[in-house]
């Protein structure tokens, strides 16, 4: 039955169901309550999404509706549809979720973008790259490259082992485990030198700006993956002095950053040495990215 209706309602379907669910969603005051009624109603029912439109009339079982009522509880408590689901989609690959891993943000997507776009000028995606992930999380930054550049090869690092077994369950998932190698370690600390690029999404929130976060990071995003000392900039610094020491003379580093950190992650790479610094924006048209050559001198 819908959850939450009286008995003796008519026969559930799919499209009643998630109507239901919609109109809850809307009324604990969630945005997408629309597109989070859709994939949590087919959730619930063991179906794809767009079976909601394409098949409205499909019967939903008591233990489905049961089901969907459980999963409307947690959404309206703030716990985020992909942590619900266990996975997020990102770079149009789903990647599994654990308690240890960012969920990834479409936002982040810039900083692949960006990659692809310096690689295709500096020799091509069929080129041998050698590159580092410092923050791995659930690995989607890597792999999402090395799903794009097929001779690439990727060290993940992230200071939580369950966070890799996450990456490289992800990396399993969509075929480029074997030019994936994950070390737990503190930043790049554990890497040598020889590396052509270092990506990474940072911590990079200043702690004192924790109660302003919406629920769905403040409660269920891992605390090590989002704050930093130094007003969030802490992790840059380490970042800009180990891009320094393992990239190659021409190698680049390129990291996210928060809407308005551009001019303190610009000053930082430049009294580590970089050169040609760009910041770029997301869809949005905030400041997202920052890349930095290196060049010996």
């Amino acid at each position: 039955m819908t959850p939450g209706a009286p008995q003796g309602d008519p026969p559930e379907t799919l499209g009643r169901l998630a109507a239901s669910l919609r109109a809850a969603f809307r009324a604990a005051g969630l945005d997408t309550a629309a597109l989070d009624a859709r994939i949590l109603a087919a959730h619930a029912a063991g179906v794809d999404a767009d079976r909601v439109v394409l098949d409205p009339e499909r019967p939903v079982s008591p233990e489905e509706g049961a089901r969907a009522a459980g999963l409307m509880e947690r959404r309206i408590a703030g716990e985020p549809v992909g942590r619900i689901l266990g996975e997020r989609e990102f770079w149009g690959l789903a990647f599994a979720l654990s308690a240890e891993t960012l969920e990834p943000r479409p936002d982040t997507e810039t900083l692949v973008e960006r990659v692809l776009s310096w690689c295709d000028a500096r020799g091509g995606r069929e080129r041998a790259w050698r590159f580092a992930d410092v923050g791995t999380g659930s690995g989607c930054i890597a792999v999402a490259l090395l799903c794009e550049l097929p001779n690439a090869r990727a060290v993940a690092v992230d200071l939580s082992q369950s966070a890799l077994v996450t990456a490289q369950a992800n990396a399993a998932r969509h075929g480029v485990a074997a030019r994936f190698s994950a070390v737990c370690g503190d930043f790049a600390d554990a890497l040598a030198p020889g590396f052509d690029m270092l990506v990474s999404n940072p911590p990079y929130i200043a702690p004192q700006e924790r109660e302003a976060l919406s629920r769905e990071v403040r409660l269920f995003d891992p605390p090590l993956a989002l704050f930093a000392k130094d007003n969030g900039l802490a992790a840059y610094r380490r970042i800009a002095t180990e891009a320094g020491r393992i990239l190659v003379d021409g190698g680049f580093a390129m990291v996210e950053i928060g809407a308005a950190q551009a001019a303190d992650v610009t000053g930082i790479l430049i009294a580590a040495g970089f050169q040609d610094i760009a910041v770029f924006q997301d869809l949005g048209g905030r400041d997202r990215v920052a890349g930095a050559l290196r060049i010996a001198k």
